[in-house]
């Protein structure tokens, strides 16, 4: 979070390659299971008096995390309805582009299957104060509200790892520029290696 995941995309993207955003993906998906997820929820959402549904017929997301996010069980069933879904959606994007290197800006890409045909990932991390400073500036929160989402990532490298693919974790300190050359420095190399 607040590393430099979407400045990365938009080099990466000026550099000729087609990006796609897997939490814009994610909110398409949702859409796409609107039914199975009220149909998972709904009943939940009544007793608790939470409205899952937008004046313009979309799923209300806040309110759909209050029950998601309530419990590892709740979490695990979203995730079942979403995910394959959100893989389909980042398969076609890829069918889509068969000429260009796709990337996937994603947080939590290793929990699709498609993690794992990844000719490599490439890491974004930044120093904790750092990244403390933009997510407030970015989405102001409260600071417990961010340290709990810090913490809700602190061993997403170590999982990444566990995936058998190569990665590159590349330390976002600096200007968009030194971004800029460490992300062309890992293309040059594994592409033409």
């Amino acid at each position: 979070m607040a590393a430099g995941k979407n400045l990365a995309g938009t080099i990466l993207k000026e550099m000729g390659c087609a990006v796609i955003d897997a939490d814009e993906t994610a909110h398409i998906a949702l859409e796409n299971t609107k039914q199975q997820v009220l149909a998972t929820f709904g009943a939940e959402a009544s007793q608790k008096d939470i409205n899952l549904m937008n004046a313009d017929g979309t799923i209300n997301r806040k309110a759909l995390a209050q029950i998601v996010f309530a419990s590892k069980e709740a979490l695990a069933k979203q995730e079942a309805i979403i995910h394959p879904e959100v893989s389909r959606l980042l398969e076609q994007f890829i069918a889509e582009h068969p000429e260009q290197t796709c990337v996937i800006n994603a947080t939590v890409l290793n929990k699709v299957p498609l993690a794992v045909k990844c000719d490599f990932i490439i890491y974004v991390d930044a120093p904790f104060f750092v990244r403390l400073i933009r997510a407030k500036k970015r989405d102001n929160h409260s600071i417990f509200h961010l340290l709990k989402r810090f913490s809700s990532q602190k061993e997403l490298y170590a999982q990444y790892q566990k995936l058998n693919v190569d990665i590159y974790r590349v330390r976002n300190t600096g200007s968009s520029k030194k971004l800029q050359k460490k992300l062309q420095n890992i293309f040059e190399k594994h592409c033409f290696d």
